[in-house]
């Protein structure tokens, strides 16, 4: 039997069991959040392959059948999913791509590498509405101090865990301040582990520092810790416009 009368055969018994009107409500965003991970994972051109195998038996299959009984509910679900995922598709795919993208870390990552990705974050990012505006050679925006500081957390005698927080913090640009968790079982390396929010609807909001911290521990780096503190001063990569008077 060819995949093209197995899925046939599938669609036309569930639709007739009337799982539309037992799952849209219940599962519709849930698909979609669960196909785009299916679409971005390690199968390559094979996904490819099947999508559009599926895709073109699904939509002559599903352009016949009548739905007009379920145009209320599917309105109601598709207006609210749409709330959540009518976003920059740009910006999404960017970093869609480099999440699921391999990038090449050292077995072992040090704190003061970490530090030097959030400066170059900071430079990149920082809001220069308040900052000021030096004149002496050309004019650029005053460097902004950042800072990086460990806190370990109270550890109880009969854990086997420890647990510790790396602050990152910018002087002049809160937004940009944030907390990576780290931890380790006994003896062995400290991980990292960043909450961050990666559904569909945040996904535009993720910036370069956040998923390089989001790989760092999807990768299980080795993270050692051989600073606990680390202060620095930061130039702003923006240049101030040229004014005249």
């Amino acid at each position: 039997m060819s995949i093209e009368k197995s899925i046939n055969d599938v669609i036309t018994a569930k639709l007739a069991e009337g799982i539309i009107e037992k799952l849209v409500a219940e599962n519709l965003e849930k698909c979609i959040n669960k196909a785009l991970e299916n679409l971005m994972g390690s199968y390559g051109d094979i996904t490819k392959v099947i999508e559009d195998k599926i895709k073109a038996v699904m939509i002559k299959q599903l352009e016949g059948y009548d739905y007009s009984e379920y145009i209320v509910k599917l309105d109601a679900v598709l207006t609210e999913i749409l709330k959540h995922t009518a976003l920059d598709h740009k910006k999404m795919l960017d970093n869609f791509k480099k999440l699921m993208t391999d990038r090449e870390f050292p077995k072992v990552v040090k704190l003061t590498d970490v530090f030097e990705e959030f400066k170059k974050y900071v430079a990149k990012a920082i809001d220069t509405s308040n900052l000021e505006v030096n004149t002496d050679d050309r004019p650029s925006y005053e460097w902004v101090s950042v800072t990086m500081d460990v806190e370990y957390e109270d550890k109880r005698s009969w854990s086997n865990f420890q647990n510790a927080r790396v602050i990152f913090e910018c002087e002049k640009d809160e937004n940009l301040n944030l907390e990576l968790r780290i931890s380790k079982f006994r003896e062995y390396p400290w991980h990292a582990s960043m909450d961050v929010d990666t559904s569909i609807k945040s996904l535009r909001n993720l910036d370069e520092f956040k998923i390089y911290l989001l790989k760092l521990g999807q990768d299980r780096t080795d993270i050692e810790i051989d600073v606990s503190s680390l202060e620095d001063e930061v130039e702003p990569e923006a240049e101030p416009e040229a004014s005249f008077s």
